[in-house]
């Protein structure tokens, strides 16, 4: 009963302990429909229009914490791609055209429908993806500030005047939107990933056809619900859902159509070559933000209390299956017993496992049970290579695709979990004795997503942060995505940035104006 959803028991549904498990059910059907159903939708979203697959073919979309069938959702083919993509270029010879300030006083309007109905958006969330609702509440506030940070910067895309060399001559600068841009968003973060992308592409001008992850069309949905009502026009921006059958040939139409001018993903590093190359055949323009492998170093001047205040909220947020979460952990000899001593006494004070409903608990379900088998894999890859397991280690008894928040000790670099993103909650802890071989370490990495590390020491705080080989870095921080900041990768994770000031001219090609005979 301690499990049991707080919206639940506060309206006195359970009159009696003798209740049985299916009026329990109805019971969390009916209160939740209360909060998020006018957001549940059943259908794609495609020139203004709520239409469902040519094929009539539809997926179940499920809870993760239960395994409840929360709707049904069109399973679109490469035709229906197609068609969304038609519509999106008929939609941007009229969108293009639009002054910057009509486009900021739509997503201003988007922005303000979204903060009013932040609690419903985060209740879905949860029961779409697992996410802690305390948590799903800050994704959604996250998500608001992206559409309120593009409302303003689509009235900031200025150009320039570059003096001549000449007298007769005249140089100047405009950008304008690139065009049609096909986007494909994961499950960890479905309304941050939609506004971050779309909120920029709408502000520069374009217009947008955008894939949801199979796991999240609902979140992505209900956001289309918000656009549709905040006045979004027809074709502007178009939804195509799919299951895993047709994830492959839709994928490949949006990034081979030559309507289609920019590709933005935001997934798997393997997945994301794949669409670079579809897409070089008409040389799009394409933003990757690709897997991530975060070192978080922990030196021996660095405060222990706040490397693992740090550690807690890198690590274990949503579960540690964010692509900027620290992955690999690596501790100075001189502090390593005590910052794993604090860090396991932290993790069992502060963390408890449980449906994400309950605003009691701080971790929910993994996402499938194809995650569950891969922190499996791992931890099961570092114990036989002689790591130990201090706290958790094994699934829940909760079930399903519950797990123990798990740390390592005794880690080496020959492991799974420091060669491959785990995307679960597992810390791996590995000790180091040198700064050079910390930094070797954290640089070994194909990817460079983003990096962490905590220390006293001024002068090492520079030569660390930048000599680390990613696009960000934590300096006695533990979480730095942020609206105003831009976020992006080196090497393998990623091309380009989202975000800040830099995010709206992914969507813009710069073009150059001479004028002569003056």
């Amino acid at each position: 009963w301690t499990l049991l959803p707080r919206c639940v028991t506060s309206i006195g549904y359970f009159k009696s302990s003798r209740l049985s498990f299916s009026r329990f059910q109805q019971g969390i059907a009916f209160t939740m429909a209360k909060s998020y159903s006018s957001f549940l939708k059943d259908t794609a979203y495609v020139g203004g229009q709520w239409v469902s697959a040519a094929s009539g073919e539809t997926f179940q979309v499920t809870n993760p914490a239960s395994g409840e069938v929360l709707g049904s959702v069109p399973d679109m083919n490469a035709g229906d791609a197609t068609k969304a993509i038609r519509t999106a270029y008929d939609a941007f010879q009229s969108w293009k055209e639009t002054t910057a300030k009509e486009r900021s006083l739509l997503l201003r309007r988007w922005y303000e429908l979204m903060v009013e109905s932040k609690e419903s958006l985060a209740e879905l969330l949860t029961v779409e993806n697992g996410k802690p609702v305390t948590e799903s509440l800050g994704e959604v506030n996250y998500a608001a500030t992206f559409l309120e940070w593009f409302a303003e910067e689509a009235r900031r895309t200025y150009g320039d005047t570059i003096p001549a060399p000449v007298k007769s001559k005249r140089i100047v600068v405009i950008h304008q939107p690139v065009g049609v841009a096909a986007m494909i968003t994961p499950w960890n973060f479905p309304y941050a990933m939609v506004t971050r992308k779309a909120g920029a592409a709408l502000a520069a001008g374009c217009t947008v056809v955008l894939k949801p992850s199979e796991e999240t069309p609902l979140t992505t949905l209900a956001m289309v619900e918000l656009a549709h009502r905040a006045g979004i026009p027809a074709g502007v921006f178009n939804i195509v859902t799919c299951s895993r059958k047709h994830v492959e040939q839709v994928g490949k139409a949006m990034c081979t159509d030559p309507l289609v001018a920019k590709i933005s993903f935001t997934g798997s590093t393997a997945v994301g070559k794949t669409l670079l190359k579809w897409g070089a055949d008409t040389v799009k323009k394409a933003s990757m933000e690709l897997g991530g492998h975060a070192p978080f170093v922990v030196f021996d001047s660095a405060d222990v209390d706040a490397a693992v205040h740090g550690a807690m909220m890198s690590k274990f947020r949503y579960m540690g299956q964010t692509c900027v979460c620290a992955n690999r952990f690596l501790v100075q000899e001189g502090i390593h017993d005590a910052f794993c001593t604090k860090l396991a006494a932290a993790m069992e004070e502060q963390l408890k496992v449980g449906d994400g409903l309950d605003k009691g608990n701080t971790q929910g379900p993994l996402i499938n049970t194809r995650a569950v088998e891969k922190v499996e894999s791992q931890i099961s890859d570092a114990v036989s290579k002689g790591a130990s397991v201090m706290t958790g280690g094994k699934r829940h008894a909760l079930g399903g695709t519950f797990f123990q928040p798990t740390l390592l000790t005794g880690v080496t670099t020959d492991m799974l979990c420091t060669q491959q993103e785990t995307f679960g909650p597992v810390a791996p802890v590995i000790k180091f004795k040198t700064e050079e071989e910390a930094v070797t370490i954290a640089n070994s990495a194909n990817v460079g997503l983003a990096g962490y590390f905590y220390s006293n020491n001024m002068s090492q705080i520079w030569r660390v942060a930048e000599r680390m080989e990613v696009g960000m870095v934590g300096v006695n921080e533990g979480m730095v995505s942020m609206v105003e900041a831009p976020f992006g990768g080196v090497k393998e994770s990623g091309i380009g940035v989202e975000g800040s000031k830099y995010g709206i001219h992914e969507y813009l090609n710069v073009k150059y104006i001479c004028f002569g005979g003056i």
